[in-house]
């Protein structure tokens, strides 16, 4: 047996009597910290307190080249930091040296978005009612431009110019930016803005009010919006970000351009929109395989 296991047994032990863990988290715990000292093994470590920084990066590297997923290496470096700050706390260690180390970045799941289909079902409301048609308006505005939630409830009336059609709309970091916006959505904007005052007091400044008379939360919209993805029967759960997730996706389909759209989006960075060109190859993709005669599959 290693000469780094008992340390851990005595860790695992700990544990297990004074948090409370359960049996699979306990395993989870010796499996991930068996790893290490695979590795400290390998690197001719014999004893705990020959762990510095260095080596930590240098396991994690290792990991990494063994090909495990981003969220396993991190995982088990989650494992390691908790049993060190335990050496720690009964002075068997100065310091932790994985503190501050961290695991490769976590892979950013593609965004989920509504087809061009699906977003004309969702936003063909029939309903009259007052409150239907705020929705169907905040909706329609928020697919015309793109806009993040936030974006959407900070909208004022001083902010729209109907006749220009745009918006002006404040982002991250404060940062205003003017939006077109489309012809459909002024006319639903229109529509709001007959019925709003039923709403609010006089000198109200938001754009969209809820029943209670002030502006509307962000909640409040998400609320709306799922219950709208359900009553127009889509396939998926509808929510605020997945409206702006189509707008992008479906702007770079037609468009191709992608500067345009991180302007549109407010992106500062080109790199947090070019996670939109993975979609369009997707779509493209798909049309390729459909089209191509060397490409069609045989049924």
């Amino acid at each position: 047996m290693s000469a780094l296991q008992p340390l851990i047994d005595n860790y695992l032990n700990h544990i297990a009597s004074q948090r409370g863990l359960s049996p699979v988290t306990i395993t989870n715990y010796q499996r991930n910290l068996a790893e290490f000292v695979t590795l400290l093994n390998e690197n001719k470590i014999g004893c705990w307190t020959e762990l510095d920084g260095q080596l930590v990066r240098l396991m994690v590297k290792t990991l990494h080249k063994k090909g495990l997923k981003a969220r396993s290496i991190a995982t088990k470096l989650s494992a390691l930091r908790s049993f060190l700050d335990y050496l720690v706390q009964f002075d068997i260690l100065s310091n932790n040296p994985a503190k501050g180390i961290s695991a490769p970045k976590l892979d950013k799941p593609l965004p989920k978005n509504v087809s061009v289909d699906d977003m004309f079902q969702l936003l063909d409301i029939d309903e009259k009612d007052p409150l239907s048609i705020r929705d169907q308006c905040m909706m329609e505005l928020m697919y015309s431009s793109g806009l993040r939630l936030s974006e959407l409830v900070g909208i004022n009336l001083q902010d729209i110019k109907l006749s220009a059609k745009e918006v002006m709309v404040t982002g991250k970091g404060s940062k205003q930016r003017l939006l077109p916006i489309t012809d459909r959505a002024v006319a639903t904007v229109k529509i709001w803005l007959k019925i709003r005052p039923e709403f609010c007091i006089k000198d109200e400044k938001a754009l969209f009010v809820s029943k209670q008379k002030k502006r509307i939360s962000a909640r409040n919209v998400q609320a709306r919006m799922e219950k709208w993805g359900l009553k127009q029967a889509l396939p998926g759960h509808i929510n605020p970000h997945k409206l702006r997730h189509s707008f992008a996706t479906h702007m770079l389909e037609s468009s191709g351009n992608l500067r345009a759209v991180q302007t549109l989006l407010g992106h500062a960075d080109l790199a947090t929109t070019q996670i939109y060109t993975h979609l369009d190859f997707q779509h493209l993709s798909k049309i390729y395989d459909q089209a191509h005669p060397r490409a069609k599959r045989k049924k």
